[in-house]
C-alpha cells in the first residue's frame, strides 16, 4: 500500500513538473510577445538584441523605460492574484473564493478614491502614496470582514467569510461610488482606468514597489502548503491531528490578503485571476497545494501578461485596459464554476 501511494505520489510530482515546465515556455513566449508589441513594432530579434545591450538608443529606451516596466508589474501581479487566489479558496475550501469576490479590490478602491479625493493628483512624487493608500483601503476591507465572520468559539466560519465579504464589499461599493461623483472629470477618468485594471504609465518604482511582497509572501505561503491540504479535509480532522486551525487560517488568510493587496495596489482592480488559475491548476496537478500553488502562480502570470498584450494590440490605437480582458474570460468561467457547483 505504501508502495502504491509512493509511486501515485512521484508521478503526480512528474506530472507537475511537466506541466510548469510547459507554463514557464508558454510565459517566456508570452512576454517576448509582449516586448514586441506596441504603437512602436519591435521585432523578436531586435527585443534580444537590445536585452543583450547591442539596440539602438530609441529602442533601449522603449523596452527599459516604456515596457520592461508595465509587463514586469504584470507578471508579478498575476503570480501575486494567482497564489493569494489559491490560499482564499483552500482556507474557505470554496472553489468560488477570489479576492476579488471577498471585497479586497472593492477595499483597495475606496483607498484609491480617498486619496484623489484629497490630493487631487496623480502625477509627481505625490503618486507614489497611490500603491500605500490602495493598499490600506484593501487591508481595513479585510480586517472589517474577518472580524464579522469571526466566531469566539470556532473562529473564522469560512462560508461567514463569503458571506460577509459580499455584504461588505456592497457597502464599501457604495460609499466609493458617491465619492467619485464628487471627483473632476480628469481625476475620475484616471480611477476609472485604475478600476478597470489598466497598467498603463507602469515604472520602475511600481516595480520595486510590487516586489519585495512577491519575493517574501510567495515562498512563504508554499512553505506552509501542508496547512492547506489540511483545511481542505475539514476542520473537525484538522483539529484531530493537532492543527491549530484559527491560528493557521488568520496567518495563511493575512498573507493571501497582503500579497493581493499589494498585486492590486499596483496592478489596478484586476479581478477573477484569484478564481480562474487556482481552478485550473487543481485540475492539472490534483489537490496538493505544493504542487498547484506554483502552477496557479504560473497560469496568473500567463494570463494577466496576455490579456495586456492583446488589449494592447488588437484594439490599437486605443487599448483596452488588462482588467477588461480578463473579466471578459472570467465572467464565464465564473458562470461556468456556479452552474457546475450545483450539479
Amino acid at each position: 500500500m505504501k508502495r502504491n501511494m509512493k509511486v501515485l505520489e512521484g508521478k503526480r510530482g512528474q506530472t507537475a513538473l511537466f506541466i510548469s515546465l510547459s507554463l514557464l515556455l508558454l510565459a517566456m513566449a508570452v512576454i517576448t510577445a509582449s516586448l514586441n508589441t506596441g504603437t512602436i513594432s519591435l521585432s523578436p530579434g531586435t527585443v534580444w538584441k537590445t536585452l543583450l545591450g547591442y539596440g539602438t538608443a530609441q529602442d533601449s529606451m522603449i523596452l527599459f523605460e516604456y515596457r520592461m516596466p508595465r509587463i514586469i508589474v504584470t507578471m508579478l501581479a498575476g503570480i501575486g492574484l494567482g497564489v493569494s487566489g489559491a490560499v482564499f479558496q483552500g482556507t474557505t475550501r470554496n472553489t468560488l473564493a477570489d479576492p476579488s469576490i471577498l471585497g479586497i479590490n472593492t477595499g483597495a478602491a475606496l483607498g484609491l478614491i480617498i486619496f484623489v479625493s484629497f490630493f487631487r493628483t496623480m502625477e509627481g512624487p505625490m503618486a507614489l502614496l497611490i500603491p500605500l493608500f490602495t493598499f490600506a483601503g484593501g487591508t481595513l476591507c479585510a480586517l472589517i470582514i474577518f472580524i464579522f465572520a469571526y466566531d469566539r468559539h470556532r473562529g473564522i466560519v469560512p462560508i461567514r467569510l463569503i458571506l460577509v465579504g459580499i455584504a461588505v464589499a456592497a457597502g464599501i461599493s457604495a460609499v466609493t461610488l458617491l465619492l467619485s461623483l464628487k471627483l473632476d472629470e480628469d481625476t475620475y477618468a484616471f480611477t476609472a482606468r485604475w478600476l478597470a485594471g489598466s497598467v498603463w504609465g507602469r515604472d520602475w518604482i511600481h516595480v520595486w514597489t510590487l516586489l519585495p511582497w512577491i519575493v517574501v509572501l510567495v515562498p512563504l505561503i508554499y512553505s506552509r502548503s501542508k496547512a492547506l491540504d489540511i483545511f481542505v479535509l475539514g476542520d473537525e480532522i484538522a483539529y484531530s491531528v493537532g492543527s491549530h486551525v484559527t491560528r493557521e487560517r488568520l496567518w495563511q488568510l493575512g498573507m493571501a490578503v497582503a500579497l493581493s493587496c499589494a498585486s492590486v495596489s499596483v496592478a489596478g482592480g484586476i479581478g477573477f485571476i484569484g478564481l480562474i488559475a487556482p481552478h485550473i491548476a487543481r485540475r492539472l496537478t490534483g489537490p496538493q497545494h505544493r504542487y498547484s500553488l506554483p502552477v496557479a502562480a504560473l497560469i496568473g502570470l500567463v494570463i494577466l501578461v496576455t490579456a495586456d498584450t492583446v488589449g494592447r494590440s488588437i484594439f490599437r490605437p486605443n487599448a483596452i485596459p488588462a482588467g477588461v480582458v480578463v473579466a471578459a474570460i472570467g465572467g464565464p468561467y465564473f458562470l461556468y464554476l456556479l452552474f457546475k457547483t450545483k450539479e
